[in-house]
C-alpha cells in the first residue's frame, strides 16, 4: 500500500503553509491556537482523502486500443478507453509505459472522470525504427477533490506490437492501381489508349486515333476504318532491389534511406500486383540478403513484407558485381528491375557503372538515388562571411555533382532519378506508371 501512495503538490503547499504559521506563532502568540486547530483539520482532511482513495469500491477500468501492427514512420492512433465505476469526481494523471524505441520520458496525459463517467484519451505515435515494440502497464495517479493525496493504479496491460514497413502508406497509394477511379457505386474501368502489345479489341476510328493503329483487313470487310486498341500488359515481372550498404544509413526526418526505400518497395510492391504485374525483391550489400522470385500469387504480397520486416543496414559497401550474378541466376525473364542505392560522389557511380551497364543489357534497369534535403536547404540560404561563401560553393557543387551523375546514367541508357527522400514513393510510383504506359517492360 504504502509503495501506492504518492504526495500531491497541495500537500506541499498545506503543510508548509502550516510551518510557516507556527513560526509566526512566536512573533503573534494568539495565532499558535488558531494553527493547531488548522492542523487538525488538515490531518483530518488527509485521513480522510486515504479513506476514499483506497476505499474497496474504488474501481477505474482502463483499456488500451492498439493496431494489430505499427506502420513504419507513419502517426500511428493509441487510444485508451477509461471508465470511473466509483461515486467520486477523480483527476487523473495518465502515464503509459511506452515502447523504449520512442524514448518518451515524461509522456502524462491529464484529465477528469466524472462518477460513472467513460473517456477515451488518444495520442499517436511514429515508430521510426522496425522491430518488436513493448507495451507496458497502465498507470493512473488518482485524486480526489481535496488533492491531497494520490494513488497509483497499475493496470496491466503488457502487449508486444511488431512496427512493419508502413502499411499506411501502401493502402494510401493503392487507388494508383487504376487509372481512375470513380466515386459511384461500384467500380469503372477507364481504358487508356497505349502501344503496348496485349491487343484488347476492335473499334470504329474516330479523329484523334492513331492512324498507325488502323487496321487496314477490318477495315476492308467493314469498308470504314477500324483500329486495333492495346491496352498495358501484364504479367510482367517487377523487381525492387535495395541497396542495404552503409551509404543507406544516411538519417532523414528520423528515417534511414534504407527505410524510405523499403516502404517505397512495399507500396510499389502492392500496386504492381494490383496491376496483375509479378512483384519480387532482392536485397544485397557486401553480401546477399533477402531474394524473392517475382510471382503475382495473393501470398507474395506478405512475403515480401515479412523479408523487409526482418531487413537491416550493414557498415560495408555494396558488392555490384554480386548483385549482376544474382540477377542473372534469379531473373531469368526480361523485367523491369528498380535499384534503390546512393551514390554520394562521381568516383563511386564510376565503380559501379560498367555493371550497371551490364544489368541494363538484360533488363530495364531504374536508379534510384537520393537528394540530401539539408545541404540544398544550406545552398539556399544568403551568404554574408567569406566562410559561408566558400561552403556553399562547395554545396551547390554537390548537388551540381549529383544531377551529372543521373544524366550520366541516362546518356548509357539507363533509366535514372533524383528525388528526395519524403517524395520517393510517388516519385517511384509514377516512373513506374510511365514506363508500363510507353510499353518499355
Amino acid at each position: 500500500m504504502l509503495k501506492s501512495v504518492h504526495l500531491h503538490s497541495r500537500f506541499f503547499i498545506v503543510w508548509g503553509s502550516l510551518i510557516g504559521l507556527f513560526a509566526l506563532s512566536f512573533a503573534l502568540p494568539a495565532l499558535f491556537v488558531v494553527t493547531q486547530v488548522l492542523l487538525a483539520i488538515v490531518l483530518a482532511l488527509c485521513l480522510l482523502d486515504i479513506m476514499l482513495l483506497y476505499n474497496p469500491r474504488m474501481k477505474i477500468d482502463a483499456q488500451r486500443h492498439l493496431p494489430k501492427v505499427l506502420s513504419l514512420g507513419d502517426h500511428n492512433a493509441v487510444r485508451v478507453a477509461l471508465k470511473n465505476r466509483t461515486g467520486l469526481r477523480l483527476s487523473l494523471v495518465l502515464v503509459d509505459e511506452l515502447p523504449h524505441q520512442f524514448q518518451l520520458r515524461d509522456f502524462e496525459q491529464r484529465l477528469s472522470l466524472e462518477p460513472g463517467e467513460e473517456k477515451t484519451v488518444k495520442y499517436e505515435l511514429r515508430p521510426l525504427s522496425r522491430g518488436a515494440y513493448h507495451f507496458g502497464r497502465i498507470n493512473l495517479f488518482v485524486s480526489t477533490l481535496l488533492g491531497l493525496i494520490e494513488r497509483r493504479l497499475r493496470i496491466p496491460a503488457d502487449i508486444e506490437v511488431p512496427v512493419y514497413p508502413s502499411i499506411l502508406q501502401m493502402k494510401q497509394f493503392e487507388l494508383w492501381a487504376y487509372d481512375r477511379v470513380t466515386h459511384q457505386k461500384g467500380q469503372k474501368r477507364m481504358r487508356r489508349i497505349g502501344h503496348s502489345y496485349e491487343f484488347e479489341q476492335i473499334k470504329n476510328y474516330v479523329p484523334g486515333d492513331d492512324y498507325r493503329s488502323i487496321n487496314w483487313k477490318a477495315s476492308s470487310r467493314r469498308a470504314s476504318l477500324m483500329v486495333n486498341q492495346y491496352e498495358d500488359e501484364r504479367a510482367q515481372h517487377i523487381y525492387n532491389i535495395i541497396d542495404k550498404s552503409r551509404a543507406m544509413r544516411l538519417p532523414f526526418n528520423g528515417l534511414s534511406l534504407m527505410d524510405y526505400a523499403i516502404n517505397t518497395s512495399l507500396t510499389l510492391s502492392n500496386i504492381a500486383l494490383l496491376k496483375h504485374d509479378r512483384a519480387g525483391l532482392i536485397t544485397f550489400s557486401d553480401k546477399m540478403g533477402s531474394t524473392l522470385k517475382a510471382d503475382s500469387r495473393p501470398e507474395q504480397l506478405n512475403k515480401i513484407m515479412l523479408a523487409l520486416y526482418k531487413e537491416q543496414e550493414r557498415p560495408l559497401e555494396a558488392n555490384f558485381e554480386l548483385l549482376y550474378f544474382a540477377a542473372r541466376k534469379l531473373i531469368t525473364n526480361r523485367s523491369l528491375l528498380i535499384l534503390y542505392t546512393n551514390f554520394e560522389s562521381a568516383y563511386a557511380l564510376d565503380r559501379a557503372l560498367p555493371i550497371l551497364r551490364k544489368i541494363n543489357k538484360f533488363h530495364l534497369l531504374v536508379v534510384v538515388f537520393f537528394e540530401n534535403t539539408e545541404i540544398r536547404e544550406f545552398a539556399a540560404k544568403s551568404a554574408e562571411t567569406l566562410e559561408e561563401i566558400y561552403y556553399q560553393t562547395v554545396a551547390q557543387k554537390y548537388l551540381a555533382e549529383k544531377m551529372q551523375m543521373v544524366q550520366k546514367l541516362r546518356q548509357y541508357g539507363i533509366q535514372a532519378f533524383l528525388t528526395r527522400p519524403e517524395e520517393l514513393t510517388i516519385n517511384a510510383i509514377n516512373k513506374y506508371l510511365e514506363l508500363k504506359s510507353r510499353g518499355l517492360i
